[in-house]
């Protein structure tokens, strides 16, 4: 018994040694991370932050339509959190520097950086909702067709095989 927890406790202190060093690496530097804040915000990405929060304070306005004795307050109340809905949203946007700066150096970002800030990069986020919505209506297409062709193909191997799929 104490060999065995002998063992543990000698395998546990070299193998937190050795993660040390890769736990080190994993704490950004600050400038590391307004790099990659930079690169969440002028990639465009944040721009889903901004989609998820102002319908919700939207709905919260659209809650007068059933009592419409409180609008007035209730719009204030909007004014008055809307300044905090942005707190949080920052947040998601630290969060997701974090999530940059723990996958990439910091030179890597500071190039991704200036290309968003080029002029082809600029249009890239300009055009990129567009872009995105086109694949996603070709996606539905092609997956319908990769499915159907894949049934076709297995059938007919399948029947040379003395099978049949229905």
């Amino acid at each position: 018994m104490i060999r065995s927890t002998s063992r543990l406790a000698v395998t546990t202190v070299a193998l937190f040694m050795l993660a040390s060093p890769v736990f080190a690496q994993t704490q950004p530097t600050a400038s590391h991370l307004a790099v990659a804040r930079d690169v969440a915000i002028s990639s465009g990405m944040t721009r889903s932050f901004d989609v998820m929060t102002e319908p919700l304070l939207a709905q919260l306005q659209q809650m007068n339509v059933t009592r419409p004795e409180v609008k007035e307050d209730l719009e204030q109340v909007v004014v008055m959190l809307r300044p905090e809905v942005e707190l949080q949203k920052q947040k998601m946007i630290d969060a997701a520097a974090k999530a940059f700066a723990s996958r990439l150096s910091e030179a890597e970002l500071k190039d991704i950086a200036a290309f968003y800030k080029s002029p082809a990069g600029v249009k890239y986020v300009q055009t990129q909702p567009g872009i995105l919505d086109e694949i996603v209506r070709e996606l539905a297409t092609w997956t319908q067709n990769v499915s159907e062709y894949v049934m076709i193909r297995a059938r007919a191997e399948m029947g040379k095989r003395g099978h049949q799929l229905n």
